[in-house]
């Protein structure tokens, strides 16, 4: 094992890595976000129930688990940056697509292939982050380009305000277009991390034999990525829940307008890019298990300002504060799994985890769209502290995962 020291100083090709990762999370956010501020004029437009509209993030999660799967094995297998550019590529065609859909099944349709395309970016773009950064703490570096992500989605927020009440939901997705820029640029400018290079050479320069079942060889191995997906759920399930109908819940709650409820969207956002980043720091400094620990704790407890905020400055302040911990710690997760898995599978360990984990806690917004007619918001505001409590014990029993700050695994 190699002990992790701090350097000073970042290589063009390091900040190239950095501003790559970001800018494409960062995309990938905004095309989510769309997906959000379109739902309830979907529902109005096409005549369909919430429950259905609620089913294209779930859509686009099941995408992004076959995407996750598949593009891991192939970062592996042939590079990080290859991928990273194609799985870009893939999502913005999908999305900008949306412009020419009538009705809901090609939304389905499209939003699949856009997943497909969005859950083979982050295992290729954390695997860069840790493989070109050994000498760091890579807490911080990861939760900055997650925290860049999140930029992503003020931008749509903004779009959202401008473009939904002059020209519909159809035209906001043409935006999504945008990351075809950035899939040239990655192609031109970046370059496959050292660690990748070192560790093709070791099949002579074929490509190396890579398997799912790596991450579940001995018992401890595979509690340890069941743990890790058990987390990732439970975060998704609060962020997708709470993002795809919390302009819908303002806008009933409060009586706001898609204009107004997609602005104070902002608000929220930049409660989750604060927690992101600052939750960087706290991990390098405290390590996950307590870290982990305090975010998901307090997320717990913050959510249930949501269900009983009745003014703007309330819903406002109760929604940034539950975005602050609920889902701030999410930028952690690309750091520990590549701490804690070697060169050979990390793309594929990155991917696999996070789209199994996307997956399942990507239901939520259909569950919470069902939920929503039987149930009050405070009830299923319960429901969702609840699971926090639950990734919180699972998380504890993960021995590796205390060995964070001390190994990083070849």
């Amino acid at each position: 094992m190699e002990i992790v020291k701090e350097s000073k100083g970042f290589s063009t090709n390091q900040k190239r890595t950095l501003a790559s990762t970001s800018a494409g999370f960062a995309l990938e956010n905004m095309d989510s976000m769309f997906l959000s501020f379109a739902l309830s004029s979907m529902i109005l437009t096409l005549h369909i129930s919430p429950a259905a509209a609620g089913l294209t993030s779930s859509i686009t999660n099941i995408g992004k688990f076959v995407g996750g799967l598949l593009f891991g094995i192939l970062a592996d297998k042939f590079g990080r940056v290859k991928v990273f550019s194609y799985t870009i590529f893939l999502f913005a065609i999908a999305t900008g697509l949306l412009f020419f859909v009538h009705n809901i099944y090609e939304i389905y349709a499209l939003r699949f292939i856009a997943g497909i395309g969005a859950g083979g970016e982050f295992g290729a773009g954390v695997a860069l982050i840790a493989e070109n950064f050994r000498g760091h703490k890579i807490g911080k570096l990861v939760s900055w380009s997650a925290t860049g992500g999140q930029l992503g989605a003020i931008v749509a927020a903004i779009i959202a305000s401008i473009v939904l009440p002059l020209y519909g939901w159809n035209t906001l997705f043409l935006f999504g277009l945008i990351p075809v820029i950035l899939a040239f640029f990655i192609r031109r400018h970046l370059k496959e991390s050292p660690a990748f290079v070192e560790e093709k050479s070791k099949h002579d320069d074929q490509a190396p034999k890579v398997s799912i079942l790596e991450l579940f060889k001995t018992p401890s191995i595979a509690w340890q990525t069941f743990g890790l997906m058990v987390m990732i759920i439970v975060e998704k399930a609060g962020y997708y829940g709470i993002m795809s109908w919390l302009p819908t819940i303002m806008q009933k709650q409060l009586h706001t307008s898609i204009s107004k409820s997609s602005l104070w969207m902002v608000v929220t956002i930049i409660g989750i890019c604060i927690g992101m980043a600052t939750f960087g720091y706290i991990l390098d400094w405290l390590g996950p298990r307590l870290a982990f620990g305090l975010y998901m704790i307090v997320a717990a407890v913050s959510i249930y300002g949501i269900a009983i905020a009745h003014s703007p400055i309330t819903l406002l302040l109760s929604s940034a504060f539950a975005g602050f911990f609920a889902s701030g710690f999410y930028g952690g997760f690309g750091a520990v799994i590549s701490r804690l898995y070697p060169t050979r599978i990390r793309s594929t360990a990155n991917n696999t985890i996070m789209a199994c984990g996307q997956l399942i806690g990507g239901l939520s917004p259909f569950v919470m769209g069902f939920l929503m007619a039987k149930y009050s918001l405070f009830q299923i505001m319960m429901m969702l502290s609840a699971m926090y409590i639950v990734a919180v014990l699972v998380m504890l029993s993960i021995r590796n995962i205390g060995k964070f700050n001390k190994e990083y695994a070849k």
